[in-house]
Parts: C-alpha cells; sequence; structure tokens
C-alpha cells in the first residue's frame, strides 16, 4: 500500500473513531440528565427540581396546550391526541381521540394544537394536519367539541394550505385579540411564499369560526404576513406584539418581530440580507443552525425550542442576548407551553426520523423557567 493510501486509510479509522465516541458522549450525556420527580403544587414548586419527566414512550408529541382544569392535551405526528390531568398523581397519558385521514408523510402529519380562549362557554379544541395521497397533500385546521374527554362534530375553519413531505408550517395560537394565528411552510415551492394568493410561507389570521377579521390587512384574505419559509413557533409579549420563530435554508434560521402585512423576505432575501419593503429578522442563527420550533415568551425571554440544535434558547427581548439551555441533553426539542402553574412543558422528538432516540423518547418534560438563569 502506498504511503498516501496508508494516510488516507489512518484519518478515515481516525474519523470513525472520533464519531463513536461522540456518539457515546452524547448518549451519555443525555441519560444521566433526567431527574424524574416533580413538585404538585405552588408550595412544592418552589423546591421543585430543574427538570422533571411527565410523560415518556411517546411518539412525535408536536403540539401542547391547556384545558382550563389543569388537563394538557397534545398530538403526535402520527394522528392521535392524548390528555394528562396534572390533578391525577398517576400522570396517565388518556388516548381522546384518532383523526383517520391524517397523512403522516416526511414533516407532515398531526401537528398543532390551541384550546379555545373562552372554552367554558365554547369547549372547542383546534388542530392542524396534512391530509391527501400521493403526490397532492394539503393541509387544514379543523375544531372539535370538546365534552367528557371526547372529541366530536369536527368543522374545518380553513382548507387549501398547500402540504408537503417538508416545509408544512404547522403551529396554531389564539392571540390576545381572540383570533387564531396559523403557521404554514411553502411547502417546497418557495416562489408561493411570495404569492398573496397561495396560503403556503405565510402567518394566517382568522377568527375562531374561520372567517377572516375585518381589519386583516389584505382584503377577505386570511393572511397577515408573508414571505416565510417554514414558521414554527408564535409567542406574543407584554405588549401585545407577535414573535415568530423561522426555519432558515440550512442556517439562516430566524426570530421575527410580526407585523400585520409585513413581507419577511422569502426566498427574495434571508438572513442578513436587505431590501427595500422587506423585513430582517430580529435575531438570525448566521451559519450555524438553530431549525427552531415552539416558542414562549416568559419574563421579558422569548424560549425557543431547536431541533437540529437540540437546545433550548432563551432571547432576553431587553439586552438581545440569546442563552442556551439543556444543550444536546434532551435531544431535538419541538414545542413548548407555559403551563398554569408557570412552568414550562417542553416536547422532545427524538424520533421523527432525524433524531438519535433512547428507550424512552419520545418526552414532555417540566422546567422550571425561574431557575434557568440560576
Amino acid at each position: 500500500m502506498s504511503k498516501w493510501r496508508m494516510t488516507i486509510f489512518f484519518l478515515l479509522v481516525l474519523m470513525i473513531f472520533l464519531l463513536i465516541i461522540g456518539w457515546w458522549e452524547f448518549l451519555g450525556k443525555r441519560a444521566s440528565a433526567l431527574p424524574t420527580s416533580l413538585g404538585q403544587d405552588d408550595e412544592q414548586k418552589q423546591n421543585a427540581p430543574f427538570i422533571s419527566i411527565l410523560a415518556k414512550k411517546l411518539d412525535v408529541p408536536w403540539g401542547l396546550d391547556f384545558l382550563p382544569d389543569n388537563k394538557l392535551i397534545f398530538t403526535q405526528r402520527a394522528g392521535t391526541i392524548h390528555l394528562i390531568d396534572l390533578k391525577d398523581s398517576s400522570r396517565e397519558v388518556k388516548p381522546i381521540a384518532r383523526i383517520n385521514d391524517v397523512a403522516t408523510i416526511g414533516e407532515g402529519g398531526l401537528l398543532g394544537i390551541a384550546v379555545h380562549p373562552q372554552f367554558a362557554s365554547q369547549p372547542f379544541v383546534y388542530v392542524y394536519y396534512t391530509y391527501g395521497r400521493q403526490d397532492h397533500y394539503l393541509n387544514k385546521v379543523v375544531r372539535y367539541q370538546f365534552d367528557n374527554n371526547h372529541l366530536s362534530h369536527p368543522m374545518i375553519i380553513i382548507d387549501g394550505i398547500p402540504g408537503a413531505a417538508t416545509h408544512d408550517g404547522g403551529r396554531i395560537r389564539f392571540g390576545p385579540d381572540g383570533y387564531l394565528y396559523i403557521t404554514t411552510g411553502d411547502a417546497q415551492t418557495p416562489q408561493s411564499a411570495q404569492d398573496l394568493n397561495s396560503l403556503a410561507g405565510k402567518i394566517l389570521r382568522v377568527k375562531d369560526d374561520g372567517n377572516i377579521p375585518e381589519d386583516n390587512p389584505f382584503p377577505k384574505s386570511a393572511v397577515y404576513s408573508y414571505g416565510h419559509r417554514n414558521p414554527q413557533g408564535l409567542a406574543w409579549d407584554e405588549r401585545g406584539q407577535l414573535w415568530a420563530t423561522e426555519h432558515g435554508p440550512t442556517a439562516h434560521d430566524e426570530i421575527n418581530l410580526i407585523k400585520a402585512g409585513g413581507n419577511y423576505g422569502w426566498p427574495v432575501i434571508t438572513g442578513e440580507e436587505r431590501k427595500q419593503g422587506m423585513e430582517m429578522p430580529i435575531l438570525e442563527s448566521g451559519f450555524s443552525t438553530w431549525a427552531p420550533s415552539g416558542a414562549e415568551i416568559f419574563n421579558e425571554t422569548l424560549y425557543f425550542c431547536g431541533l437540529r440544535g437540540r437546545t433550548l434558547y432563551g432571547f432576553n427581548l431587553q439586552t438581545k442576548q440569546l442563552n442556551k439551555y439543556f444543550q444536546g441533553e434532551l435531544g431535538r426539542l419541538r414545542a413548548i407551553k407555559l403551563g398554569p402553574n408557570k412552568l414550562f412543558y417542553v416536547a422532545t422528538n427524538n424520533r421523527d426520523g432525524r433524531g438519535i432516540p433512547q428507550k424512552d423518547d419520545d418526552l414532555i418534560v417540566v422546567i422550571n423557567p425561574e431557575k434557568l438563569n440560576k
């Protein structure tokens, strides 16, 4: 064997060795990072552990929300909806519905979920999901009536959102104005994000019955903002401003402050690029990748989940400082929700086809945000 071939062989062996070491270091870091207890009430919360496991062995949990009676309701991408009663010490994960026409294709499936803000008088649960077959996929938002832990009387709120194996958006949340906000991806057709006649690559805003608010920026249109690639997180600050997380093209992920009628540039500009009439992100990841998903604001900090980044990020809205938590310890993070007890509930997505699942994945973990910076 020639000298240069021996050198290449040695380098390949070294690379494989380093990859194996990195793999075991990653698994070991995750395995040692997960305590399992949680205080049950406000007094115990003060002494609650830094992190705890609420549920395990889940199948790609995607959207989280709370019913007013302290029940966590969540979706799994394959088409099921589940409930955990936090008042019940058993923390049993109870299946309450299966949506049969969900198409689990790539990133598509049963995605976001939102509970009506006036649930006591309007007991409705909303879900966003992919459907269709072969090469024609769409997304829609459907409203269900919730009664005695069952969902019934489906009603389509909005339909015809382009779908694909990737870039399906999927986050839905009610804003402080009582309207439903919906993130949609470009469905692998980048130019559709600039087309106001398409629902792809947008943040949409509709009434709770699907009708268009009179003050939407474009007449008779659900479009609230456009020029988005694949937004997956929505959160409002104390001033009522809407923030969104967005996946960039192989890095250049974004945190955007959303303005009614704003054009956020995709695919014309991305990252720090500029063009007149297009909004720039407040923060972007540069050449690194967060793959940001669900978002929540607590104490003037925008917390958002990182999928490829395998990190919970905290962006201080005042100082503009970005902090990182649990780097690599939990794997891919998909969704975050602030519970009625002021704790974060965070869903992992290590079984989504892009993670490194361990035997207990996927998880919903509980984090005390008061302790994140202590």
